[in-house]
C-alpha cells in the first residue's frame, strides 16, 4: 500500500456521505423549484401568506415523489448497502421535518396536518426509493 493510498473503509464512509448529500440535494433544489414555479403561477399564496389544504396536498404529493427520487439517488450512489443508505437519507428526513414541523407549529402558515404528514412520509418514501434501486440491482 502506497503512501497516498486511502483505507477503504475512509473512502466508503466519504462515498456514503457524498451520496446522501446528492439525493438531499436533488430534494432541496428540485422542491425549491417546483415551489418558485407553483408561486410564479399563481398557484400558491403570496409568500408569508397561509397556505390552503388543497394548494399542501399538491405539495405533498410532489414532495413525497421528490422524496422517493432523492432516496433512489442516494442507493444509486451508495457504495454498499444501498437500502441502508436510503433509509438513512429517510431518517434524516424525518429529523429534518420533525424540526421544520416543531419549528413552524405556531406560525399560522397552514394546516397542521401538512408538516406532520412530512414526518411520517419521510421513512416510506425513503424505503421506495431503496427498494426501486434494490429491483434494478437483480
Amino acid at each position: 500500500m502506497s503512501s497516498h493510498a486511502v483505507p477503504a473503509p475512509a473512502r466508503n464512509l466519504g462515498r456514503s456521505i457524498l451520496a446522501l448529500l446528492a439525493g438531499f440535494l436533488v430534494a432541496i433544489v428540485l422542491s425549491l423549484v417546483t415551489d418558485l414555479l407553483l408561486h410564479q403561477f399563481g398557484f400558491y399564496s403570496s409568500i408569508g401568506q397561509p397556505t390552503t389544504s388543497s394548494q399542501l396536498a399538491v405539495a405533498t404529493l410532489y414532495r413525497s415523489f421528490y422524496g422517493i427520487l432523492s432516496a433512489w439517488v442516494t442507493a444509486r450512489l451508495a457504495p454498499y448497502n444501498p437500502m441502508g443508505h436510503a433509509l438513512v437519507g429517510g431518517a434524516i428526513g424525518t429529523l429534518i421535518a420533525l424540526a421544520g414541523a416543531i419549528g413552524t407549529w405556531n406560525l399560522n402558515l397552514g394546516p397542521h396536518w401538512y408538516p406532520i404528514a412530512l414526518v411520517v412520509l419521510a421513512l416510506p418514501t425513503a424505503w421506495i426509493g431503496g427498494k426501486i434501486r434494490l429491483l434494478q440491482l437483480q
